[in-house]
Formats: structure tokens, sequence, C-alpha cells
């Protein structure tokens, strides 16, 4: 009877502690902002109160002619590109990632203005990542911008496929040109090259590429970015805010 009062005992404090250490790092999550459900092309959206996390295959939801020709999502193309420039393909072709951006749920404003990375610099809504205006270190996109397919995005070496400029099929095809496009990693949103009825011009963006007023998405106002036609074409000189993470 003893030996088996000593065993109950030590399994009763062994349950005991087990519980105990369970509850030292509870899990825990927030509610996901609705804002971030635009984001169709992720394959998860977290929030753990500090940063959403959206993980994505980069996998674009349209065709492209940089596609495997046994793909349903291939499809030829010798038109015309990006800036009216003949299509000249390049040699990679789009493999699927995984991305894992991580952005502040709170944005913030950072003195630094750190400059954005060659690189992922934020996601458009179809979970393809968007891309700063240089081809290499401080390099310009002109030798760059001919291999831009039928919907202005390309492929690099690795297979990832991106945006430098508008992701034209979002802007005609899924949604419109004043539209939420996606967030960059300090977590301020991107808009499309058009507001109110106008095109908006670089003049009317700070050096950062962006402003800030009330949008659809953010009725009491909120620093955003907005795409246009030329250069910085996404971002300008920077982060406005203090950014996240981008990992594979």
């Amino acid at each position: 009877m003893r030996y088996f009062l000593i065993v109950v005992t030590a399994f009763s404090l062994g349950v005991s502690c087990k519980n105990a250490s369970e509850n030292i790092n509870p899990t825990s999550s927030a509610a996901v902002p609705e804002v971030y459900s635009k984001i169709y092309g992720a394959t998860s959206i977290t929030n753990d109160g500090t940063y959403i996390t959206i993980k994505t295959t980069g996998i674009p939801d349209h065709k492209s002619a940089y596609f495997a020709s046994t793909s349903a999502q291939y499809e030829a193309f010798t038109g015309k590109t990006f800036g009216g420039n003949n299509f000249a393909k390049n040699p990679n072709s789009i493999s699927a990632q995984s991305f894992t951006f991580k952005i502040p749920v709170n944005p913030q404003v950072d003195a630094a203005h750190k400059a954005t990375p060659l690189g992922p610099i934020g996601v458009a809504l179809n979970g393809v990542p968007l891309f700063n205006q240089y081809a290499g270190p401080s390099q310009p996109l002109t030798n760059e911008v001919n291999g831009f397919d039928q919907y202005w995005g390309h492929p690099q070496q690795t297979g990832s496929y991106h945006y430098h400029v508008e992701p034209l099929y979002l802007t005609q095809v899924k949604l419109s040109k004043s539209s939420l496009l996606g967030f960059l990693l300090d977590g301020f949103p991107v808009y499309g090259p058009e507001e109110g009825g106008q095109v908006v011009q670089n003049a009317s963006l700070d050096a950062y590429h962006g402003h800030s007023h009330s949008t659809t998405e953010y009725p009491n106002g909120i620093y955003h970015y907005h795409i246009t036609s030329t250069d910085p074409y996404i971002n300008g000189s920077g982060f406005y805010g203090s950014a996240g993470t981008v990992s594979q």
C-alpha cells in the first residue's frame, strides 16, 4: 500500500509540475485585422500582437511567359511590356518559394528611414513579393524592364517571381488602379497609381513615395505608399516606418 501511495503521489506531482510549466509561456494569438483578409494569396496569416505574419509561396495567380510551357498558367508573350519596351524573356522560370513576412501590426514612423534592401520589401495581395526600384546595388531597372512579362513581373535566378512596378494583373483585372495592392515590411499599405479619379504624380508624394490621409480601408487616415509609372515606382528613399522582416 505504501508503494502504491508513493507512486500515486509522484504521478500527481508530475502532473502538477507539467501543468505549471505549460502556463509559464502560454500560446497567445490576437485577431487578425480585417484589412489583411484582402491578402488572398497567402497560405496563412496570423497575429501575435506585435507582428502580422504572412506566409506565401510567391506564385502569381495569373498567367506568365515564365511558367514552364507544360503549366496551365503558361502563356506565350511577344508584345510590348512596361514602358512600351519589346518583351525579351530572361532565362529564369517561376518556382514556388516559402516566404514568411513579419510586419508590425501597429506601424510606426522611423526617423532613420532605413534603405530598402534588394529582394522582397513587401507583399502584394496575391502573395507575390514587391521589390524596390533597383536591379542590383544602386543599379536602375533600365536593363531589366524588357524582361517584365504581360503583367509586369519577372522571376529572379532562384525562381522567385516579383514586381518592381505596377502589378498589372491587380490593377487591370483583379482590382483597380486606385485599390489597396499590398503592404511594405514596415506595415504601411501600398495603393495603386490613381487616387480620387486622378493619376498620382511623384511630385505629390514625399521622399518615401507616400503621403497621409484617409482611405477606404483606413477612414481615420494613415500613411500609405502609391505605385507610380516612373522611378522610384513603389518606394523612394527608404521605409517610412520601422520595417519587420522577411525570410525564406
